[in-house]
């Protein structure tokens, strides 16, 4: 795997590969008994490193793509109460910036915008360059859902911290 700074001294467009990329959530109850968790199977992405290595792209998540494996909460999940995704059908997070910290750690700086609210998502990031000439980004991030209006709460169960998993692959388009 080639180092990060080796990927931000090559410019250009990459491509989100949705068939290897996944996007997911988990949630632990209030009693810490277990842990609620989901995949967006619906992603799309792009994004770009200048020739000065600055990145910028994003995601557009179909919000209801979510899959718990629970078909009535998933329903409840797309409901109002939660994401509400038919007044709100996309997920976005926009990339502005990426600040290497190790040889294939860095800090990116992104918003999320989940129901019409836009909030600063920085993200501890791994980025690695496959030996198929994709790029791998892994991230998570710990967030208060309620700042994005998901608050359902479902009789007091849900804490308002969910912490947010993506694992892309991106490829090169030019």
């Amino acid at each position: 795997m080639a180092p990060l700074h080796a990927l931000l001294d090559e410019s250009g467009n990459w491509q989100l590969v949705p068939a290897r990329s996944s996007v997911r959530f988990k949630n632990k109850t209030f009693w810490g008994l277990a842990t609620v968790t989901g995949e967006f199977t619906e992603v799309r992405g792009a994004g770009q490193v200048a020739a000065n290595g600055a990145v910028s792209g994003g995601l557009v998540v179909g919000a209801s793509s979510l899959e718990t494996g629970i078909k009535k909460r998933d329903d409840h999940l797309r409901s109002p109460d939660f994401f509400d995704t038919e007044e709100h059908p996309t997920i976005r997070v926009e990339v502005t910036g990426l600040e290497p910290t190790g040889t294939n750690t860095a800090t990116v700086q992104a918003t999320l915008t989940v129901r019409g609210a836009t909030v600063s998502l920085p993200l501890s990031a791994t980025v690695d360059r496959l030996g198929d000439g994709t790029a791998q980004v892994t991230a998570q991030a710990t967030i208060d859902r309620t700042q994005l209006g998901v608050s359902g709460n479902m009789a007091g169960m849900m804490p308002a911290t969910t912490t947010l998993l993506a694992d892309l692959i991106f490829a090169k388009v030019d």
